[in-house]
């Protein structure tokens, strides 16, 4: 029960955790003749009541998170000057702590970073990759990488300016450095929808995280799905769903090599959460531009990636850098820097608005930054994983 005066939390872990926070008022119940008037109780020297029972106040019990400060103020300064709804996550594969979830300004207060729920593009040929090498296929292999690619009466293409040298027949690692949506779907018959759900969970996707003490959404994928859409899964579109968070878990897993499990609440059982149960979204947590219900989160099942696995979509990553559109990483001082881009469309525009993403490996980080209604992601949210990256040093 809350009264005048009472400080409680609005929003984000302080309104999750807010009896733990505050922690409780002291209480004291009295009895008291029926003829004691008010007056009397006033003027006596001591209260003259019985007191029957009485707790002592309880301090507010301090919430521990994984957050770095610095890295925290440095995404929130990066995304000071985004007009749309934007977020950076930067986790630690290694150990899988939260050190940023930064929202931007534009997000008006909702917390785009955790519980956002977009279309991630082709950041999502990240978990393609991954079920075509369980598919047989290497970095090395050859795929079809054409103008425009046919299902069903939809005609799908590759995003305007895509370089000419890069079409015909590609190895996958070209195709995924230059992002062929038409290699990708091409593929559809080699890669069913739930090998899409499962490489998805193999990298922390679409899947529970109890681990993390705090309201998240961790993507949707559909477990089944045929024609145009299963051909838009491929390409992360149709009914796929991420959050920055879990795109910055998809990373860090292909960094670690082997599954993340996210952290950010280190003592989420020091008092009692408020409001939503640790590591599940909130009745709220649907993002106010997703048009797509999202599938409920399934407990990870099947094999999560391996070593090798990793290894080769590292290398990937790689070339993205080193050969694709995210050359403008190459500068970034210290480790090499591993990233795909991502440039997801939604509405009924034509052409359709699009939102930006890029995730990212540096070192023992794993970062992606999102902007709503962004353009391309090389473009928009390039840029500021480049300032991010570099200032964290």
């Amino acid at each position: 029960v809350l009264g005048a005066g009472d400080i409680t939390g609005v929003g984000g872990l302080q309104q999750q955790y807010d009896a733990q926070l505050r922690g409780s008022d002291a209480v004291v119940i009295r009895a008291q003749r029926a003829d004691l008037t008010r007056e009397q109780i006033q003027a006596a020297g001591t209260d003259p009541r019985r007191v029957v029972f009485e707790t002592a106040p309880t301090p507010g019990t301090p919430l521990k998170t994984t957050l770095d400060p610095t890295l925290q103020s440095l995404a929130e300064s990066t995304l000071a000057g985004v007009g749309p709804a934007s977020a950076i996550v930067a986790l630690r594969p290694s150990t899988g702590a939260v050190l940023a979830a930064a929202s931007g300004p534009g997000s008006n207060g909702y917390n785009t970073a955790m519980l956002g729920q977009y279309a991630p593009g082709s950041i999502f040929k990240m978990v393609d990759s991954l079920a075509m090498f369980r598919n047989g296929l290497t970095p090395d292999s050859k795929v079809q990488c054409t103008p425009t690619l046919n299902v069903d009466g939809r005609t799908f293409k590759n995003s305007e300016g895509y370089p000419e040298s890069s079409l015909g027949s590609v190895t996958l690692r070209d195709a995924f450095a230059h992002s062929c949506n038409t290699a990708f779907i091409s593929q559809r018959d080699n890669v069913s929808q739930a090998q899409l759900e499962a490489a998805a969970g193999a990298v922390g996707v679409a899947v529970e995280a109890p681990s993390l003490g705090a309201a998240a959404f961790l993507g949707s994928v559909p477990g089944e799905a045929e024609g145009t859409e299963h051909a838009a899964s491929m390409i992360g579109q149709g009914k796929v769903l991420l959050s920055p968070l879990a795109a910055a878990i998809m990373a860090g897993s292909v960094a670690k090599g082997s599954l993340v499990s996210p952290q950010l609440v280190l003592n989420p059982d020091a008092g009692t959460a408020a409001g939503a149960t640790p590591g599940e979204p909130t009745a709220d947590a649907a993002s106010p531009s997703s048009t797509v219900t999202p599938e409920a989160p399934s407990q990870p099942s099947g094999q999560p990636i391996t070593a090798a696995e990793a290894a080769a979509l590292s290398e990937m990553m790689r070339a993205v850098v080193t050969s694709g559109h995210a050359g403008f990483l190459a500068s970034v001082p210290g480790a090499p820097v591993g990233a795909k881009t991502g440039t997801a469309e939604f509405g009924k525009e034509n052409p359709p608005k699009t939102h930006a993403w890029i995730v990212a490996v540096h070192g023992d980080l794993a970062v992606a930054v999102f902007v709503e209604d962004g353009g391309l992601g090389a473009t928009t949210s390039g840029p500021l994983l480049k300032q991010f990256l570099t200032a964290a040093g």
